[in-house]
């Protein structure tokens, strides 16, 4: 028996983390893919059986791992962010909820069959949006403009939102009478909203207070507040059901707008841990589905999902954006844009239970119809959402362009020659003299440091997927790369070599503290600094067959090539790097300073 716990344990671990991986490897929804091993492994196989895997430990737990993630959630929230979609935001969560919860009520009365009661109960449910579906799948996507930001601040606001409301449904379907109803309606919503936003607070406020005043190590800061979250969820739950999810997300919001400490550690640690998380959940989940629930579906069921996708999602959007001033395209991509995710399983599959314990009827169908709203919300937006914002010109998957940190005559030549090629480019630095220059060159660029808490969510990245550091300040541009990993990934992100101290050697910083070296061991800033002295010193040379890159170096001599991009067919752009040079090959077009009366042999010009 324990082998068997064991043995089952890490088949949920190790099978979520591939699907993970196999989901960003084919571009895939990740969250797909753990359903499907979920039933695969559950109803299909047999092998697990989560209720008695699990026992009474089973909810509780989900419960647990939902705030974590939405306090993870709230942590990527950012005020300044929301200044920009504010009366979106707000109409959405007000109009475009009481729209969704209004029609999925009739339809589902209609084409479900079930009572009013349980109608209301499953309708205030999918007012959620599901931030453990959506952003995996922004990832994936990569919007452009407001969309992204709009979903993102939907999907984590609204699941305490449809928490709370599913609550208040539920009490009164099991209260005595109207008058009953009418003050319980009224007292749940003021308790949740009270208790989540003050007991969200006053624990931020604490975390923050005890951090600044250094009482906590840096060992134990992330543990700590891991235990501070878990608490303050419990006991808010404690004292109003429900109200932990409102709480946590609260907290994740102050933490992350504070300006008093830093928590990037922290925030680092808590995706990690969602990853996790969401793997084990939809593993989890899915397998307690049973075969015989499947027999509950039928054709009122699947007309159900149609409708909710086509005419209540739509209906919703364009309800609530009326003077939003969203284009038309952005809406029509909001209203393809509605997946229900871990939170919608996990409350209904709650209530079900505490419905089934009370013996109100009507109750064993909502989590079949809940899973079925799931899977095909997941496959179908989860399919169709990356081609729908192409189409629409909202996003550009595998983004190209490049943020050039140092807008002195190295860093604009370098701008140029990519803008030549039709990659976008962004400049920015400290030095206004730079940025005016490069501007009066028909460049673009930002005055800025690249190191401000808050220039990630200034600068517009769109159509950017790579960081290429140029400051003669090699701990400046450490610290850039650093920053911008968790954003394009460690992958896409460069900083040039530095000069050679006075023992002749180059003095770098270790490989986790830095991004990838640029170009070459020779190609050191004082190098290409002299080398560039007109905007033709970078070349662009397109490799065929009669002149491939052998002749090249025999035409120019090898020493005398410095290889700076190489654009592949499809127009990818690949950054030379001191681990990563790739050979031309016919088709490609190299990009090269190629040097004529200067040597840099040793790494001098």
């Amino acid at each position: 028996m324990t082998e068997h716990i064991l043995v089952s344990f890490a088949i949920i671990v190790v099978a979520g983390t591939v699907a993970q991986w196999l989901a960003w490897k084919f571009n895939l929804p990740s969250i797909l893919l753990l359903m499907i091993i979920g039933i695969a492994i559950g109803p299909v196989a047999g092998y697990l059986n989560p209720d008695e895997f699990f026992g009474d430990i089973l909810f509780p737990f989900v419960s647990i791992s939902v705030a974590i993630i939405l306090f993870e959630g709230g942590l990527s929230l950012h005020f300044n962010e929301f200044k920009q979609i504010s009366r979106t935001i707000w109409g959405i969560i007000t109009i475009g909820n009481l729209v969704t919860w209004g029609l999925t009520t009739v339809i589902s009365y209609y084409f479900l069959n079930l009572p009013l009661g349980h109608s209301l109960l499953i309708s205030a449910i999918l007012v959620v949006t599901g931030p453990t579906v959506i952003i995996p799948m922004l990832r994936q996507i990569k919007p452009k403009g407001r969309v992204g930001a709009i979903l993102k601040w939907e999907g984590i606001v609204n699941d305490p939102i449809g928490a709370i409301l599913a609550l208040l449904v539920f009490e009164i379907l099991i209260a005595a009478g109207p008058a009953e109803a009418t003050t319980i309606a009224i007292y749940t919503i003021l308790k949740s909203f009270i208790i989540g936003i003050a007991m969200g607070a006053a624990t931020s406020a604490f975390i923050i207070y005890l951090l600044k005043k250094d009482a906590v190590p840096d060992y134990l800061q992330s543990p700590f507040i891991l235990t501070m979250v878990i608490g303050v969820f419990a006991l808010s739950n404690v004292l109003q059901s429900e109200s932990g999810l409102l709480t946590v997300t609260v907290m994740g919001m102050i933490l992350a707008n504070q300006k008093y400490v830093t928590i990037h550690h922290i925030i680092e640690f808590k995706e990690n841990l969602r990853v996790l998380l969401i793997s084990f959940l939809f593993i989890v989940l899915s397998a307690r589905l049973q075969l015989s629930d499947l027999q509950l579906l039928n054709w009122g069921s699947f007309l159900f999902v149609a409708l909710l996708i086509i005419v209540v999602r739509p209906a919703a959007i364009f309800a609530s954006t009326v003077k939003s001033g969203l284009k038309i395209k952005e809406k029509i991509f909001l209203s393809g844009m509605a997946p229900r995710g871990i939170v919608a399983a996990a409350i209904t599959s709650l209530f079900a239970i505490e419905l089934s314990e009370k013996h109100i009827t009507g109750s064993e169908t909502l989590v079949p119809v809940m899973f079925l709203v799931i899977i095909v919300t997941i496959t179908l937006y989860g399919l169709t959402a990356s081609t729908l914002a192409k189409k629409l010109d909202l996003s550009e998957s595998n983004p190209q362009g490049c943020l050039i940190v140092g807008a002195h005559k190295l860093g604009r030549s370098i701008a140029k020659a990519l803008n030549d090629e039709h990659f976008k480019t962004l400049l920015i630095d400290t030095n206004r003299s730079n940025v005016m220059q490069a501007r009066m060159e028909g460049l673009n660029a930002i005055a800025g440091n690249i190191l401000s808490e808050s220039i990630i969510e200034e600068i517009d990245l769109d159509g950017i997927g790579k960081l290429i550091a140029l400051t003669t300040n090699n701990e400046v541009n450490s610290l850039a790369a650093l920053q911008f990993s968790r954003i394009f990934g460690s992958s896409n992100v460069f900083q040039i070599g530095m000069d050679r101290n006075k023992d002749g050697k180059i003095d770098e910083v270790s490989r986790e503290l830095r991004g990838r070296i640029l170009f070459s061991d020779s190609a050191l800033m004082c190098t290409l600094e002299e080398l560039i002295v007109d905007d033709s010193a970078i070349s662009s040379t397109k490799i065929t067959e009669e002149f491939n890159y052998e002749k090249m170096k025999e035409k120019y001599g090898e020493q005398n090539i410095i290889p700076l991009f190489l654009i592949t067919p499809d127009h990818e752009l690949l950054v030379y790097s001191k681990d990563n040079k790739p050979v031309p090959k016919p088709g490609d077009i190299l990009m090269s300073i190629i040097i004529k009366n200067h040597n840099i042999h040793e790494g001098t010009p």
